[in-house]
C-alpha cells in the first residue's frame, strides 16, 4: 500500500526549494523524455491517507477530476528521494475513453477560508473503501519513480509566476475600484481647490499618494513579472550556451512571486483605506480584494521560503556573477534616465542610484556571508533583501517604461509615475539595507523573547 506522505511534502516545500538547479546539473537523471511517453500502466494503490487541503480538489465544472500526488513505492528509499509522482483520477478511463467505476477517492470537507471563496480547496481522503470493492485509489506513475520531485518543481516554478501575476492582477482591480470611488466622492475641501463645495476626494493629497502607491506598485509588479516570462522564454528559444536565461529566470521567479503578492495584499489593503469606512463594508467589495490576496503570499511556496530560495540558491549562480551583472543593467538604465535630460524625471536618476547602491551593498553582503557559511546571519535578512530588489526593479522597469517612446501618448505618464516611484517608494531602500547587513544580531539576541 502507498502513503500520501504529507510531513515529507511540507518537508520539501520548506528545504528543498530550487531542485529544478539540481534537474539541470543532471543530477537527478533524465528528465528530458515526453512525460506522456513516461506514464506507467497500473502503477500502485495508495493506503488510506487524509491528505492536506487540496485546491479543486473537488468540482461539478468538468467530468473528470486528475490528481497528481505525491507518494512512496513499497520499496522506495528513504527520505525525499523515494518520492514519486501519481496521476490519480476521479473516475477510471475505460479503453475507449469513456469513463468507467469511481476511484476509490473522495472530498471528505471542504474548507472554510478567509477568502478564495469561488475556488473549493478540499480535504481528500483516499483509499477508504467509500464506493465498494477492493480498497485503495488507482494511480499511474508519471515519470521515473522516486523521481517525483523532480516533475514537482518543474511545476511549482511554473505555479509560482502565475501566483506573482494573481497578485498583480488584484492589485489592478483593486486600484480601478479604489481610483473610481475617489473620483466620485466628495468630501471636505481639498487645498487649492477653486471649485465651490466639497471636492472629490482624489483631490485630497493623502488620497491621491494612496492612489499612486497602488498604480506604481502594480505596475512595478507587471513589469518584474513580465521581466520574469520573457527570461523564461528566452531560456527555452534562445542559443543559451553560457545559461544565460535560465539563470536570469531563475533569479527572478522568486522576486516575481514574493514582491507581487505582497504588493497584492498591499495594494489591497490601500484600496480599503480608499474608501475609508465603506471599504470595511462586504457589500461595497473592496475587502473581497484583500481577503483574496491574502493566500498569494502563502501558497506554491510561502515568500519567507522564496527569500530562503533567493538568498541561498539564486544569488550564488555562477559564482554570482549572474546578480552581479543584473544589477550593472540596472546601472544602465539610471544613467539613461540621467541622459535623457527630461526634466519630467525629476530625481529619479539619482535616487536609483541610491537605490541600485544600496542592492549592490547587501547583495555583496550576503554574497560574503554565504562564503563564510553563516546561513544563519544571511537568512535573517532574506526577506528585507527580496523586498529590496523588488523595490529596485519597480522603479528600474518604470524608468525604463517611461524612456520608451510609444504611440499610445501616455508617455508623460509613465514618467509622472516613475518619478513618484522613484521619490517616494525608494526612499525605504537604505533602511531595508540596513536591515539585511545588520539585523542579524538584534533578532538573535530577541530570539530569547520566543522561547
Amino acid at each position: 500500500m502507498y502513503k500520501a506522505p504529507v510531513e515529507e511534502i511540507a518537508f520539501t516545500l520548506k528545504h528543498v526549494a530550487g531542485m529544478d538547479e539540481a534537474i539541470s546539473k543532471g543530477l537527478l537523471g533524465d528528465l528530458g523524455e515526453d512525460l506522456v511517453d513516461a506514464i506507467l500502466a497500473e502503477a500502485g494503490r495508495f493506503a488510506t491517507e487524509e491528505v492536506a487541503p487540496l485546491t479543486w480538489g473537488e468540482h461539478d465544472a468538468a467530468d473528470n477530476i486528475i490528481h497528481l500526488v505525491l507518494a512512496r513505492l513499497p520499496d522506495a528509499p528513504a527520505g525525499t528521494r523515494g518520492i514519486s509522482l501519481f496521476l490519480v483520477p476521479k473516475f477510471l478511463v475505460n479503453d475507449d475513453g469513456s469513463l468507467g467505476p469511481r476511484n476509490d477517492l473522495f472530498c471528505h470537507s471542504l474548507e472554510h477560508k478567509l477568502g478564495i471563496h469561488g475556488s473549493p480547496t478540499c480535504t481528500m481522503i483516499y483509499g477508504d473503501g467509500k464506493f465498494g470493492g477492493e480498497k485503495g485509489a488507482v494511480g499511474w506513475l508519471v515519470g521515473e519513480e522516486n523521481k517525483g520531485l523532480a516533475c514537482m518543481f518543474t511545476m511549482m516554478n511554473n505555479a509560482r509566476l502565475a501566483v506573482g501575476m494573481q497578485g498583480v492582477a488584484i492589485a489592478e482591480a483593486a486600484t480601478q475600484k479604489a481610483l473610481a470611488y475617489a473620483r466620485e466622492r466628495t468630501q471636505g475641501r481639498a487645498p487649492g481647490s477653486g471649485s465651490a463645495g466639497m471636492s472629490p476626494i482624489v483631490e485630497h493629497p493623502d488620497v491621491a499618494r494612496m492612489l499612486l502607491t497602488m498604480k506604481a506598485l502594480t505596475q512595478g509588479a507587471r513589469a518584474i513579472s513580465y521581466a520574469c516570462a520573457h527570461a523564461i522564454d528566452m531560456s527555452h528559444r534562445a542559443s543559451d550556451t553560457s545559461r544565460h536565461w535560465q539563470e536570469r529566470a531563475a533569479l527572478l521567479t522568486p522576486i516575481a512571486k514574493s514582491f507581487s503578492t505582497d504588493a497584492g495584499v498591499d495594494v489591497a489593503s490601500l484600496g480599503i483605506q480608499v474608501h475609508g469606512g465603506m471599504g470595511f463594508i462586504e457589500e461595497t467589495g473592496a475587502a473581497r480584494y484583500l481577503r483574496d490576496a491574502r493566500i498569494a503570499p502563502i501558497y506554491e511556496g510561502t515568500n519567507g521560503i522564496q527569500a530562503i530560495d533567493l538568498v541561498t540558491r539564486k544569488l550564488p549562480l555562477a559564482g554570482g556573477e549572474q546578480v552581479k551583472g543584473f544589477i550593472a543593467e540596472l546601472k544602465q538604465i539610471a544613467n539613461n534616465v540621467r541622459g535623457s535630460n527630461h526634466d519630467g524625471f525629476g530625481e529619479t536618476a539619482v535616487r536609483l542610484d541610491a537605490a541600485i547602491a544600496d542592492l549592490e551593498q547587501a547583495t555583496a553582503w550576503l554574497l560574503q556571508t554565504l562564503a563564510e557559511e553563516k546561513a544563519a546571519e544571511a537568512l535573517s535578512g532574506a526577506t528585507p533583501y527580496q523586498r529590496l530588489f523588488g523595490l529596485v526593479l519597480t522603479g528600474c522597469y518604470l524608468a525604463k517604461g517611461g524612456l520608451a517612446e510609444g504611440a499610445d501618448g501616455a508617455g508623460e505618464n509613465r514618467i509622472a509615475l516613475c518619478r513618484f516611484a522613484a521619490e517616494n517608494l525608494l526612499a525605504e531602500t537604505a533602511a531595508l539595507r540596513d536591515r539585511v547587513v545588520s539585523g542579524a544580531a538584534s533578532l538573535a539576541a530577541a530570539r530569547i523573547l520566543l522561547a
